[in-house]
């Protein structure tokens, strides 16, 4: 479909105060680390492709979201 068949008459149009309300937002800048991982795993990530790279990094990000509900065990112990 290209974007002359899309069908926009149901959305309004932004008005003048939407856009004097209007913030630029960066994205946040990746850090760059080094971390030693096992070469099986390695071999696997560079097996999935070029984005590699971004699916470790999508990876972490998803183990470290999961993890944000629960405590840690020594923090539950009050280590």
């Amino acid at each position: 479909m290209s974007d002359k068949d899309i069908d926009t008459s149901d959305i309004p149009a932004l008005s003048d105060e939407f856009f004097a309300k209007a913030q630029l937002r960066m994205p946040n800048s990746n850090v760059k680390i080094t971390v030693q991982i096992d070469p099986e795993t390695f071999a696997w990530f560079q097996s999935q492709g070029e984005t590699s790279q971004q699916q470790m990094a999508a990876a972490l990000k998803i183990y470290a979201e999961a993890h944000k509900a629960y405590p840690t065990l020594e923090a539950k112990n009050g280590n």
